[in-house]
């Protein structure tokens, strides 16, 4: 079976677009694996899937797959790339698109240049429904790892994120400490381990290891949850810019059930076909 798709990135964070309207897709974990790899396949963090809706109120259903084949709830920088990929395949002409994805509904409004602002809903805080192991809800939480103590903050952006802040965010050993946290048996679905840098009262820099993909240049998710962490605990406040290592992104929440805004860019690389 031969697939168009479309190599896409929003901040380095690099996604395969495959349109399974106008063609016919079959993916297993294996063949996501495939496209996935950076040696004999396509080569990116997610495999991203186009899907006509099962509801009259979305225009589309979107689907996520990470590295390791695993379909996961969300992806913020996806969500851009694909508001982008489903205008340039003719999917759709409009700029405000309405997106089925497995942790709920979100909206995409598709703005100049190439920006995409997502409306990424309400974070949730209760651990149930992260999932995060703990008996109370709290701003933080302390988090044993392998007998070093870091406090973090537990939100889901419709996927688990841990956020813990640090001094010098370059210097962090995100890699080796990311794993760790993200398999750590108080979060049962593993958690994607995000590490901020306050930078000022309007702004942080962010680091984040992805749940079965490893450290990527950026998280569209994971700027939202940092964001929302650090405004919550007051150590900034809205309109927060998000630094990460691919670029930047600009997030807005005004507290309580109000919706996380999330605006950045979103790049085409190339297009072509592979046969699985």
């Amino acid at each position: 079976m031969k697939l168009r798709f479309t190599k896409m990135h929003g901040l380095g964070n690099d996604f395969v677009m495959i349109d399974a309207i106008s063609q016919q897709v079959k993916l297993n974990e294996e063949r996501v694996r495939f496209i996935a790899d950076r040696r004999f396949g396509v080569g990116c963090d997610q495999v991203l899937v186009v899907e006509a809706p099962d509801s009259p109120e979305v225009d589309f259903r979107y689907r996520i797959y990470n590295q390791d084949g695993n379909e996961v709830e969300q992806c913020g920088n996806g969500a851009r790339c694909f508001a982008l990929f489903v205008r340039m395949r003719r999917l759709t002409g409009k700029k405000n698109i309405r997106v089925q994805t497995l942790s709920g509904n979100v909206t995409l409004n598709v703005l100049d240049n190439d920006w995409v602002e997502v409306d990424m809903g309400s974070p949730e805080f209760a651990p149930t429904n992260i999932p995060f192991s703990t008996e109370k809800i709290a701003d933080t939480y302390s988090l044993d790892v392998d007998g070093q103590i870091f406090e973090i903050s537990a939100v889901s952006m419709g996927n688990p994120h841990s956020v813990a802040k640090v001094e010098d965010v370059k210097r962090f050993p995100v890699g080796c400490v990311g794993k760790k946290i993200e398999s750590h048996p108080l979060f049962p679905k593993r958690v994607n381990a995000g590490f901020m840098e306050i930078v000022s009262s309007n702004e942080i820099n962010l680091r984040v290891y992805e749940r079965g993909v490893g450290e990527t240049l950026a998280c569209g998710t994971g700027a939202c949850a940092a964001a929302v962490s650090a405004i919550k605990r007051k150590l900034v406040k809205s309109p927060v810019k998000v630094n990460l290592p691919g670029g930047s992104t600009h997030i807005t929440w005004s507290g309580g059930q109000n919706s996380v805004l999330m605006t950045g860019p979103a790049k085409t690389v190339f297009h072509g076909q592979i046969k699985i």
